[in-house]
This record gives structure tokens, sequence and C-alpha cells, in this order.
């Protein structure tokens, strides 16, 4: 039984930093595991990936620069470290895992198997 629980959104003013966190239990080990992002009428969108091993590691043009995957296989986390916040990161963030096992980090949703509930980030101008 996989589960992923989202933490460490809030509401912060443009250029502040979040760090986001995913706890992870079940069998994810060794599956790539990715952040998407999705604000309201929007479509779901990749924001960050990395692979089991915590390397390479796949960030979105949109936030390239600002922001950094990274994993803890030792305490089963993944974090999404977010910094010069802008209002249109204001999103849903979820943390989503593969079920393949293959060095490749996609970008569309489908492609993940397993979501969180996500964390809202919310960042004011």
């Amino acid at each position: 039984q996989v589960q992923l629980v989202e933490s460490g959104g809030g509401l912060v003013q443009a250029g502040d930093s979040l760090r986001l966190s995913c706890a992870a239990s079940g069998h994810t080990l060794i599956f790539t595991m990715g952040w998407f992002r999705q604000a309201p009428g929007k479509e779901r969108e990749f924001v960050a990936g990395i692979t089991w091993k915590g390397g390479p590691t796949n960030v979105a043009d949109a936030v390239k620069g600002r922001f950094t995957i990274s994993r803890d296989n030792t305490k089963n986390m993944v974090y999404l470290e977010m910094n010069n916040l802008k209002p249109e990161d204001t999103a849903v963030y979820y943390c989503a895992l593969r079920r393949k096992l293959e060095v490749t980090i996609p970008s569309m949703p489908n492609e993940y198997a397993y979501w969180g509930q996500g964390t809202q980030v919310t960042v004011s101008s």
C-alpha cells in the first residue's frame, strides 16, 4: 500500500522561499518521484522529478534556477526547495510516484501511478 503526504505549503510574498516535503510509505524507494502543481482552471503541470538514486533530476523550464528537488531514501522523503517565489507559482503542489522500473523522469501526469492530496502554495505580490 503506497501513501504520499505533502506538507510545507503556505502563504508567502513574492521573493520568499518555501520547502515542500513529501513523506512516502510503502514500496516507493526504487521508483522515480516527481512534483506537479495545478492552479484553478489549469492542467496539472510537471515541476520537477528525481530518480530513485537521487539523480539525475529534471526541472521544468518555468522554475529552473529557482526550484530544486532532492531525495533522502534513508528517511523516505522527497523535497522541493522553492526560492524567489512568484505569484504565478501559486497552485496546489502534489507529490507523485511512478510504478515502472525505468531510469527516466516523465513530465506527463499519466506516467505516475500514485499521488498525494496536495499542499497549497500561495504567493502574493
